[in-house]
């Protein structure tokens, strides 16, 4: 017995339309780390930044918002996804300790090269948790993305499609 070489066959692909081309995406969800803008003088010092949202997700009762954000959010959201989620939550940015040292010749934490270094690191932390599945339906994600200010003392649970 010879045994006949396995054929393989092309699969037929299909042009894309015009109309498929140009329509939206099915399912859309952008979220921008934007416009950092530090407030305060001296210890009071902090920087906050725009969280924008753009999705047509029906998990998501909005389907545009900005909101301003601190430092300190984004480890209150990544605190509450590891307490109450199944999901593996991607690190943040470094704290940079060693930029907030007192007597520095410099700006530290505060600096545009540095503000900047961190935004893109938000943005990445913030696009990572949204785009899951599983963060999605999560109640902290929903206040974190679409309320104007954060109740850290909601009560957590999964987000209802209604």
């Amino acid at each position: 017995m010879s045994a006949q070489p396995a054929t393989t066959a092309r699969i037929s692909i299909r042009p894309q339309t015009l109309r498929e081309a140009y329509d939206p995406p099915a399912n859309v969800l952008e979220v921008d780390v934007i416009n950092p803008e530090t407030h305060g003088i001296a210890a009071k010092r902090y920087t906050d930044y725009e969280v924008r949202l753009r999705t047509n997700l029906p998990v998501f009762k909005t389907k545009e918002s900005s909101v301003r954000r601190r430092f300190s959010d984004f480890e209150w959201l990544r605190n509450e996804l590891e307490k109450g989620s199944k999901i593996v939550v991607p690190l943040l940015p470094s704290k940079a300790w060693k930029r907030q040292l007192p007597f520095r010749n410099d700006d530290g934490i505060f600096e545009d090269d540095f503000i900047e270094e961190r935004r893109k690191g938000l943005e990445q932390f913030i696009n990572k948790v949204a785009c899951h599945p599983l963060a999605q339906n999560e109640r902290c994600l929903h206040m974190f993305l679409l309320e104007p200010s954060l109740n850290k003392n909601y009560t957590p649970g999964k987000v209802r499609n209604t």
